[in-house]
């Protein structure tokens, strides 16, 4: 029984308490639930079912109203009423099970926030449990979390049934050795043609794991492979299969020269190739063949420090269809390796020159004059970068993206340069420690701008803040 209140009434059957709303229980028997108070859920929510509608006394009724509802003789004809008077609507569903509400509401929430509306109740973890609420998503899982421990101190792998009703597509596994591999392979529903993409990362697998994984998983096409130092370059020979058209390798020690020869011969179909590795050298970017020319749009070598200007000729030449580049860290290329890529990747619509310390503002010449479709370019830590190098961007009509975290020459003379581009929709100047609040201030004039990154500026003041939360209502502008 509910308590009374204070004037003798009963309590209500939902009360707030603690920021929460408890729902009652519902007559399908799904049971009570809490949520968060404040959330779209809990304002849209009522607390109890609506009662059925009733039917109005028969005092206040009008006289054509006093027949029999469904049939019946009418007494006012004297016979047959002439059409029978609708009964009562049949009564819907309470609005905190309406699966065509719910299917509308739960698009408003992140992936973190469905996971615990999933635990509500069994009529919500239906809904929620469709895969069109988790497309793009790729769960993460450590070994320890594979496996429940059973009374008798023994393991048992846990039920992915869950993961398998969401229609997951990819799987990042973190810590596993070659047995979690094959236990997933076997309690995975849809390990076999239903995994697209496998992500292994500080693994100890090894070449006979990476073997059965991908001869089992016959439905993986992008594959990473990052901090597993068990794999050898035999591994990859014996392992790769033509299907693959996405692959990330980085931080794994016995990555070098060979396995970029295994990586050209064995993948014909090669789209995406993302390299960190230090042992790297020129010679295997020469492994590249016309069959990769073809089919691979985007190459990143990150921190390959071995690769000089000659390792970037056998890029362009090999690769002549790249799209997105990245030769972020390889600190040995100058701006003739620059002068390179703009002569002869002209499709190129991203490209990252970030960590070279030896590119100047003559690379950035080379860039603005040739690379004309481009969108994206990346300066990040390219220390040599003066305002005149600005003032060859500024010439770009194309240019959405531009990036100068940590640039230490660049002023606000160089600012200047960039307000003329309209097209610009981030800007990055984080960690620029030369520019003013004055010259900051003049970037208002980019009132197309979307996101203006000002980390760790000097020169970005509260008083700036507000100034461009004024004037650029619609930027994203991070403090």
């Amino acid at each position: 029984m509910s308590s009374p209140g204070v004037n003798g009434d009963p309590k209500p059957p939902c009360l707030p308490r603690n920021g929460l709303v408890k729902l009652p229980g519902q007559p399908n028997g799904l049971g009570a639930a809490s949520i968060t108070k404040g959330t779209p859920a809990a304002k849209n929510r009522p607390c109890q079912p609506p009662p059925p509608p009733t039917l109005p006394p028969p005092s206040l009724a009008s006289p054509l109203s006093r027949g029999p509802l469904a049939g019946g003789p009418c007494p006012l004809a004297g016979g047959p009423a002439s059409a029978s008077v609708p009964g009562p609507p049949a009564e819907r569903p309470p609005l905190a099970t309406d699966e065509k509400i719910l299917n509308g509401l739960f698009w408003y929430f992140s992936a973190c926030e469905k996971c615990v509306l999933a635990q509500v109740c069994k009529a919500w973890r239906r809904v929620l449990y469709q895969p069109k609420f988790w497309a793009g998503l790729t769960p993460v899982l450590h070994a320890k979390e594979l496996y429940n421990v059973l009374p008798g101190g023994e393991k048992e792998f846990v039920n992915l049934q869950g993961f398998a009703a969401r229609g997951f597509e990819g799987f990042c596994l973190v810590g596993v050795s070659d047995l979690d591999i094959c236990e997933f392979i076997d309690n995975y529903a849809l390990s076999k043609k239903g995994v697209k993409a496998m992500s292994l990362k500080r693994s100890t697998i090894t070449d006979a794991g990476l073997e059965v994984m991908l001869e089992q998983m016959q439905g993986v096409v992008r594959l990473e492979l990052s901090g597993c130092n068990d794999f050898t370059e035999a591994g990859l020979w014996s392992s790769l299969s033509a299907r693959i058209t996405s692959l990330s390798v980085s931080d794994c020690i016995n990555v070098a020269d060979d396995a970029i020869a295994a990586i050209s011969q064995l993948l014909p179909n090669l789209a995406e190739l993302s390299l960190q590795a230090y042992h790297v050298t020129d010679t295997a970017l020469a492994y590249f063949t016309a069959r990769q020319g073809h089919s691979t749009h985007t190459l990143r070598l990150l921190s390959c420090w071995e690769i000089t200007n000659h390792g970037v000729v056998n890029v362009v030449h090999s690769l002549p269809n790249l799209t997105a580049l990245s030769l972020s860290g390889c600190s040995k290329v100058t701006d003739d390796g620059v002068e390179l890529v703009a002569e002869n990747l002209r499709k190129l619509r991203s490209l990252d020159l970030s960590w070279c310390p030896r590119i100047t503002d003559m690379a950035l010449e080379y860039v603005a004059c040739d690379l004309h479709r481009l969108e994206e370019l990346v300066l990040d830590r390219c220390v040599r970068i003066t305002d005149t190098g600005l003032s060859y961007l500024s010439t770009m009509s194309s240019l959405r993206s531009l990036y100068l975290r940590w640039c230490c020459q660049v002023q606000d003379f160089g600012l200047k340069h960039l307000l003329a581009m309209r097209s610009l929709r981030l800007l990055s100047l984080a960690g620029c420690p030369l520019l003013t609040t004055t010259g900051l201030s003049g970037l208002v004039q980019l009132q197309e701008l979307e996101e203006l990154e000002l980390t760790n500026c000097p020169g970005a003041t509260p008083e700036l803040f507000k100034y461009f939360s004024q004037h650029l209502p619609r930027c994203l502008v991070i403090e």
